[in-house]
């Protein structure tokens, strides 16, 4: 084919400037993208092509010109068809006569399309580099069980296992969010945020509270069951700082902040301490006058308890105990005062669910992508998991007699609620205030 007239739009130069400032997208990212739009024009238009040739564009970004030449090819990949190598030195320039009007409107789009991609990959650079924070972010939409969110300049995603249990996500709501990683999905390279990680609630005391932002306050350990109770042990790196008291603040002010952003959340603070006996105490309050044995060479402790502080030690479905074996690294068993055992935990479990023997990770990743992760949660939800199809008759029947279980002890623990006065299902620990004057108190 011989030599036709360039294709001269000066406007491809002005655009490329006008988009480049605009958007933040460097000039040959832009370039790039209108010439392989090019060459997707021309081949549309003008196919089927040559496969004796590869062709390529070429725009100049001072005169806006556009070509397209064909150069022989010499080899291809043996899979995909795909050009590897061609003679440079021998080019032929193939671009037809009015082949600007031609193309215009099949380039715009693919432009467009690159255009987004790389600001895609941008956004996606810039938050790599904020992995790790906490940030403010606006809720947009769901997308089945995901949470769409506004990071400011790009959108983050918030899947079910990063959501906070009992947490309802409204639209155009603000709420703190932890960046957690970027992950690539069938979408393409994703910003996952999360509500339900620990290290939020440890970058929230961070930005409340002074001490542990300069690290006069360290934060040791941390355990947490997203939207019900965390655990976490502080110490203190510098003579005369209290770090209990640093984190709650005067009358609680720092810790209550920090409660309102993850929904009034209990969060309960120890201070640490290399005297296992004494941190086990903590980790285990609020129950009281516990014996504790300690084999250190197997990392597992037996802690016998009260009858009357029992329950407190376990906690509301062993929520207590798994918390604090999490935050200590034991393997905790808690025995009556008969030596019976009531509950043996590993601190490996990350719901309550866990406990359950039997649960296969089919049903496990089930029950968390519906926010049914305690026996609570399926007591109330009753109708949610028995209309599951995905799960098998075995397993209804097992989460059945577990949730009568359940209700029995609650109908058991209300009757004799009642009878000390308090309502129906009300709790029977403290709220906030107590634990507060409890902390200072420590």
């Amino acid at each position: 084919m011989s030599a036709t007239p360039k294709v001269a739009r000066t406007e491809f130069s002005a655009a490329i400037a006008q988009i480049s400032n605009e958007r933040g997208i460097t000039p040959e990212s832009i370039v790039d993208g209108i010439q392989q739009a090019l060459v997707s024009a021309y081949r549309k238009q003008f196919g089927p092509l040559d496969e004796e040739f590869h062709y390529l564009a070429e725009v100049n970004q001072e005169t806006g010109e556009s070509q397209i030449f064909k150069y022989p090819t010499i080899a291809r990949d043996e899979e995909t068809g795909e050009v590897t190598k061609y003679d440079e030195k021998i080019k032929e320039d193939v671009t037809p006569a009015g082949f600007g009007r031609i193309a215009a409107q099949t380039a715009k789009q693919v432009i467009l399309q690159k255009i987004r991609e790389s600001e895609k990959d941008q956004v996606i650079s810039d938050f790599e580099k904020r992995l790790g924070e906490v940030i403010n972010a606006q809720i947009l939409r769901m997308d089945g069980k995901m949470v769409v969110l506004d990071l400011g300049r790009g959108q983050g995603i918030m899947p079910p296992e990063e959501q906070m249990r009992g947490e309802f996500y409204r639209l155009n709501n603000r709420i703190s969010v932890y960046v957690k990683e970027i992950r690539d999905t069938f979408k393409g390279k994703s910003i996952i945020v999360s509500r339900a990680s620990k290290e939020l609630v440890s970058k929230l005391f961070e930005r409340e509270v002074p001490e542990v932002a300069s690290g006069a306050v360290k934060i040791v350990a941390i355990a947490r069951e997203a939207g019900v109770r965390t655990k976490l042990a502080v110490q203190s790196t510098q003579e005369g700082v209290d770090p209990v008291g640093s984190c709650v603040g005067q009358r609680g002010v720092r810790v209550q902040e920090v409660i309102r952003e993850v929904n009034n959340e209990k969060i309960d603070i120890i201070p640490f301490t290399e005297d296992q006996h004494e941190y086990l105490k903590g980790a285990l309050a609020p129950a009281e006058n516990l014996k504790i044995e300690i084999d250190e060479m197997n990392k597992m402790v037996t802690v016998t308890a009260p009858d009357d502080q029992l329950s407190l030690a376990i906690g509301r479905g062993g929520q207590n105990v798994r918390l604090a074996a999490k935050l200590t690294g034991y393997k905790i068993t808690i025995k009556s005062a008969s030596g019976t055992v009531q509950s043996a935990v590993t601190g490996q479990e990350e719901h309550e669910i866990d406990t359950f023997e039997g649960l296969i990770p089919e049903v496990r990743v089930l029950l968390i992508q519906n926010k049914l992760t305690t026996l609570a949660d399926l007591a109330r939800f009753k109708e949610r998991w028995r209309e599951m199809a995905e799960m098998t008759s075995e397993f209804k029947a097992m989460l059945e007699g577990k949730v009568a279980v359940f209700e029995k002890e609650m109908a058991e623990r209300d009757a004799l609620g009642m009878k000390m006065g308090r309502k129906p299902f009300e709790k029977s620990d403290k709220p906030f205030e107590k634990d507060s004057e409890d902390k200072k108190a420590a």
